[in-house]
């Protein structure tokens, strides 16, 4: 790959994810202090709707008529211009909601459009695709500390996650990058000319190329695991908030530079454990860490916290960024924006979906009338998810049984390339 293909494809990475940090992890606060602290698993409940209808984007529109880099620009746009009149309807938690979810079915999308165009490009995606992706580790990294260190100026003593200043700043780089994202190297249609059937567009073409039992364990224990998931995203700030953090969003960004760490030293890792043992490393953390979380709740022990919190590098990279290169191994190049479309739908579409309502449920049982957990009640909360995603582990250790080449083989090019 050309160096500066590099460059452009790093920088595609980096504000991908910076829009994403620079809301997701600051919403719920927000939320909770506008009048709406029963409402906060919506935004993590329209966030996987739009997963669900992101391979209709995919699989319909980028796969077969338009270049890939055209839509995510496009998307990137409306998406900023919809993010711009979030704010504005506080007042008014159903239309706010709307304006959310009318937000995240532009970006989720996006997020399999930017994998299309770095994959088009690179020719060893082991090696190749976590050097670019980190970036955009690091994009949600400086979106955090921008909001604690520099927002923070323009707030006069208010929390920044508490103000709509966060919101801005995501609609403006949102707009940004989608006029940026018409400069990238053009990533034509693979499967134009093709004809469209609903089987394509949800998928299912995918899912047939790529079926076989460990392929099937896979979507399985990627979907179950993102019902605990949610529950990570939707209630950390609040917890944070309720043990009276300061920084909240730079507090959460601990994750992203072990993260950051993490996807530096993948390559290694494939060499050294293979597609198997890289995503029962990444289950396993996440047990770790919602169990960190209850045991340091109810005295608030930062090591267990913030330890809990760091874990999400290798939450994240060992089991999601290996789960997008052994879904890019797989798939031949006329289905591979489907088959990323597809772990999208699986993952942060219904799974996301069905583990956001069950946290809110299960954090407004404890909420009650009160405006915020108590530390002993957070403790009962974190156990809930921590045994659900062990449940999860044991069944992936038990259930997948990848052929020994295909995971080997994946270290056997890192070392070759």
């Amino acid at each position: 790959m050309k160096s500066s293909t590099r460059v452009q494809l790093s920088i595609l990475m980096f504000f991908e994810f910076f829009v994403w940090g620079g809301w997701y992890t600051m919403i719920g606060v927000y939320m909770a202090n506008h009048g709406m602290p029963k409402l906060t698993q919506w935004p993590y409940t329209v966030n996987p709707i739009a997963a669900i209808i992101a391979p209709f984007f995919i699989g319909l529109i980028a796969d077969r008529y338009f270049a890939s880099q055209k839509v995510l620009g496009t998307l990137h746009i409306l998406g900023g211009l919809f993010m711009f009149l979030v704010p504005s309807f506080t007042d008014n938690p159903v239309v706010f909601i709307l304006l959310l979810l009318a937000y995240n079915i532009c970006y989720m999308p996006t997020m399999g459009l930017a994998n299309t165009v770095c994959f088009y490009k690179i020719t060893d995606q082991k090696k190749e695709f976590p050097l670019l992706r980190v970036f955009g580790t690091l994009g949600w990294i400086v979106a955090g500390l921008v909001i604690s260190f520099v927002l923070v100026k323009f707030t006069n003593g208010v929390v920044p996650e508490q103000t709509a200043l966060p919101l801005y700043m995501v609609a403006t780089a949102s707009v940004l990058l989608g006029l940026y994202s018409f400069t990238l190297p053009n990533t034509p249609p693979p499967a134009k000319g093709k004809k469209v059937s609903a089987r394509a567009i949800i998928g299912l073409d995918a899912l047939k190329e790529l079926g076989s039992p460990s392929f099937y364990v896979f979507l399985l224990c990627s979907f179950l695991i993102c019902i605990p998931l949610a529950a990570y995203y939707n209630m950390t700030q609040l917890f944070l908030d309720s043990g009276h953090y300061k920084n909240i969003a730079a507090t959460q960004t601990l994750g992203q530079a072990s993260e950051t760490l993490f996807m530096i030293l993948m390559p290694l890792f494939f060499l050294r454990f293979g597609v198997k043992w890289m995503l029962t490393a990444g289950m396993l953390a996440w047990v770790l860490r919602y169990a960190l979380f209850a045991l340091g709740a109810p005295a608030l022990v930062d090591w267990m916290i913030l330890t809990g919190v760091a874990l999400h590098g290798i939450c994240y990279d060992f089991f999601f960024v290996t789960g997008q290169i052994y879904v890019d191994t797989k798939a031949n190049v006329q289905i591979r924006a489907q088959a990323q479309g597809l772990i999208v739908f699986a993952t942060y579409g219904v799974g996301m979906l069905i583990g956001a309502q069950i946290a809110g449920a299960v954090y407004a049982g404890f909420l009650k009338d009160a405006k915020s957990l108590t530390l002993q009640q957070w403790q009962s909360f974190w156990w809930l998810p921590c045994a659900f995603a062990a449940v999860v582990l044991l069944l992936f250790l038990v259930s997948f049984r990848e052929k020994k080449e295909s995971s080997s083989q994946v270290g056997t090019r890192v070392a070759n390339a």
